[in-house]
């Protein structure tokens, strides 16, 4: 899938987020000021839960800068690629909308733990 076919139609995004890596396993957006990532990639359902048997999901993370560090968290674990989607839009706009400083790590991941994602996939116990 071509940056020109990519899901979530540019008119969605909130002003300075855009399409870094479109697949069909991947898709990944980004802000260049401050650097931030967010991320949907399919993955082994195990890796969400085990006991529930899932062959394959999605999980969404935040990949930020703390200094010359990069860092990636977890956001949460869907089922599917339509959840995965719409997480990540939640994501972008919930950063614009909520976080004054975008430049905050403790900011961003705090309004990102108030997202409540569709089709989740509960973790491991």
């Amino acid at each position: 899938m071509s940056l020109d076919h990519h899901p979530i139609p540019h008119e969605a995004l909130p002003p300075g987020w855009g399409p870094s890596t479109v697949s069909d396993g991947r898709f990944v957006y980004r802000r260049h000021e401050p650097f931030l990532e967010v991320l949907a990639e399919q993955t082994d359902g195990d890796q969400a839960n085990p006991r529930l048997g899932l062959g394959r999901c999605w999980k969404l993370q935040l990949r930020h800068q703390i200094g010359e560090l990069e860092v990636t968290e977890s956001i949460g674990h869907v089922s599917t690629k339509r959840a995965a989607l719409d997480g990540l839009l939640e994501c972008l706009h919930r950063i614009h909308n909520t976080v004054e400083t975008p430049d905050d790590p403790i900011a961003v991941q705090a309004a990102l733990d108030e997202i409540e994602l569709g089709d989740t996939v509960p973790g491991p116990e």
